[in-house]
């Protein structure tokens, strides 16, 4: 059908496995495409028409720097996938108004309503959709928070208004740490705004409905996922349809966010998220995220492979809902999808530390096929991907489809049994756990499941881990699979680089050029990298040939720096590390941003007592002391600094617990 607005040069302003998903669909539409990269981070700029590289990891949510780039560059349409960008109102204000640039999504209007939480919680409570009892406005002020909270009764939930991804959300239990939780939760929120709502824990299941609209009056449901295996409000592993099987109580739901978006004609692609707990009967609204979701792919697979991304750029092109290819789907709340579906989340974190993001550079890695199986990822055979503390920790999505639930585990087991990364640690064990599960297997998981039962479930995976080093072809010397060379470093080195050596004097005796002989060089050529972590050291298995010696002959390489500038070298390098045995030593657990030190020398703190915060992918993380004591010594840098893994923060004397 003829178009209002065709879409002539789409920029994606976002990067990873999201960029190279809607580059996918914008390329079989045969959209002129453009990536945006910083140097480090480009493997997701192997898809589209054009690259441009920004200034910094920060210009990606720079408003003013994109649209600069889109007048520079007549961009006419910007999808900005998921993340603050897509669920602000200002970007797509600002990109229209100074760039006439239109943004994917349902518009400012909409965003303004669906996009802050509280206003989102409004519109509910306007569509007579159950609601838990909440602070009635955004502020951030903590005696607001401690009166709530008396008259509620604990727990509360703090939620940063314009919060995402986990970000600005804490549950407090208790009044002593009110104030704390609520600063944490401020810092991450753009906005420094926050309310509470009363807690729903035990028993409720995240159940979220993917709604659709043409902002021409049209409305309609593409059912409903599931996601209630999450830490600290992340999602790890998400499914369709929802657990629930009263469809009666589901159809609730869904014609309770059918209200919701037909309120405010809804436009384009949008989530909106319940607490459900089917013993009870009992339902209440969460928020709408007014986007692409992470967990898209679920609904695409069990609604027979439609793309979600095809359709918001059409819509964005004036198509009506009807025109769509949904006519084949139910529209009947009650009556569930035809197909089961899993997202298998796996991200560069290291859950035995808290979910600490693993910084390091992927040095090999196997993905799993086969019939149901779909991978959604920006790895790229021969590519080196850097994971770094300024972005999400998001590797790869292994979705599972099939006609039973049964299928879809036993899927989901030989998936990521055949899946391997190497260089940096992973959730593949954790992800194993949870399949392997009774809890997983009968649907038996709420909102707190995960995090009560981590230990037991992280063991079965680790044990599942093992068995699978120790029995499969996976680990072994594999040319096919070792894409990219083992590395902590950012300079790439892979198995058969070789190069050619030459020693000459810098000046010769005979102070005459044209009488000198260039000296018959030697030959190096890398076999195997041990450990990679150049300029400071490098150890590698070579074979070496020089003139002497015409057949290579086998060695290992050893470099290690006896001097360096300060840049060359890892900053962690110039800082103390801590003891992990030493009680008295409370050291940075992961990588990140050291954002605050609450702690001077001479101060006593409690045991448990937040001594600093340090930032990680947008996510404020407290550390705490293991014991209490004195200070007597505390980190001698400054707040800002890029920190890593180990390095010691505070001090204590050997005080008795306090």
């Amino acid at each position: 059908m003829a178009s209002a607005r065709q879409i002539k040069r789409l920029l994606v302003a976002n990067r990873g496995e999201i960029a190279t998903r809607i580059i996918s669909t914008a390329r079989e539409l045969e959209i002129e495409t453009y990536s945006i990269y910083t140097p480090n981070d480009t493997s997701h700029t192997f898809g589209p028409t054009h690259s441009i590289q920004l200034s910094s990891p920060a210009s990606y949510v720079d408003i003013a720097e994109l649209v600069t780039i889109a007048i520079k560059h007549r961009i006419d349409t910007i999808h900005p996938g998921y993340g603050f960008l897509s669920e602000s109102p200002e970007f797509a204000r600002r990109m229209w108004d100074e760039a006439g640039v239109l943004v994917i999504g349902p518009g400012p209007e909409i965003l303004a309503r669906t996009g802050d939480k509280l206003q989102a919680r409004l519109l509910a409570e306007e569509c007579k959709v159950p609601v838990l009892p909440a602070t009635n406005h955004s502020t951030n002020d903590v005696d607001v928070f401690k009166r709530f909270a008396k008259d509620v009764g604990y727990p509360i939930i703090l939620k940063a208004v314009d919060g995402g991804g986990g970000r600005g959300i804490r549950i407090v239990r208790d009044e002593k740490v009110v104030a704390s939780l609520v600063k944490r939760a401020l810092q991450e929120s753009p906005s420094g705004k926050a309310f509470a709502e009363k807690a729903a824990i035990d028993g409720y299941r995240h159940v979220e409905v993917q709604i659709i609209g043409d902002g021409q009056g049209n409305v309609r449901h593409l059912w409903e996922r599931e996601c209630s295996m999450q830490r600290r409000f992340q999602k790890v592993v998400e499914f369709a349809p929802s657990s629930i099987k009263d469809r009666k109580l589901v159809g609730e739901v869904i014609n309770a966010a059918l209200r919701m978006a037909r309120k405010v004609n809804y436009m384009s692609l949008g989530t909106f998220e319940f607490l459900v707990k089917e013993e009870t009967k009992e339902f209440y609204f969460l928020e709408i995220n007014p986007r692409l979701q992470v967990e898209h792919t679920i609904t695409e697979s069990i609604a027979m492979g439609i793309d979600l991304v095809k359709m918001q750029l059409q819509l964005a092109q004036g198509y009506a809902l009807s025109s769509l290819s949904l006519s084949n789907l139910a529209e009947d709340p009650e009556t569930p999808p035809p197909l089961y579906s899993t997202q298998l989340r796996i991200t560069a974190e290291d859950v035995s530390n808290d979910w600490s993001l693993s910084v390091g550079k992927i040095s090999s890695f196997r993905l799993p096929t086969g019939n149901g199986i779909r991978v959604d990822t920006h790895l790229i055979p021969g590519q080196p991907v850097v994971i770094g503390t300024e972005f999400d920790s998001l590797v790869a999505k292994i979705i599972i489809t099939a006609p039973s639930w049964e299928d879809v585990v036993a899927k989901a087991k030989r998936a990521l049994a055949d899946t391997h990364i190497e260089g940096v640690k992973t959730s593949l064990d954790v992800l194993r756990g949870i399949v392997a599960s009774e809890a997983f297997n009968r649907q038996k998981c709420d909102t707190q499941w995960l995090e009560a039962s981590l230990p037991s479930i992280l063991e079965s995976g680790k044990a599942i881990s093992a068995a699978l080093d120790e029995n499969s072809i996976l680990t072994a010397a594999n040319p096919q699979m070792s894409y990219v060379a083992a590395a902590a470093s950012n300079v790439l080195f892979r198995k058969g680089d070789a190069w050619s050596i030459s020693l000459a004097p810098e000046y010769s005796s005979k102070g005459d050029s044209d009488t000198n002989e260039e000296p018959a060089p030697s030959h190096l050529q890398l076999i195997r990298v041990l450990r990679n972590e150049f300029p400071s050291s490098l150890t590698a298995s070579i074979l070496y040939t020089t003139p002497s010696t015409p057949q290579p002959v086998p060695y290992t390489l050893t470099l290690a720096s006896t001097t360096a500038s300060f840049g060359s070298l890892a900053s962690a390098s110039t800082h103390r590390r801590g003891d992990p045995g030493n009680l008295n030593h409370i050291i940075i657990p992961f990588p990140g941003q050291l954002m605050e030190i609450l702690v001077d020398e001479g101060d006593v703190v409690k045991e448990g007592e937040t001594v600093a915060v340090v930032r990680q992918m947008k996510m404020e993380l407290e550390i705490r002391a293991k014991k209490g004591g004195r200070v007597v010594w505390v980190y001698e840098g400054e707040e800002g600094d890029e920190v890593g893994e180990g390095i010691l923060v505070v001090e204590i004397d050997g005080g008795a617990k306090l």
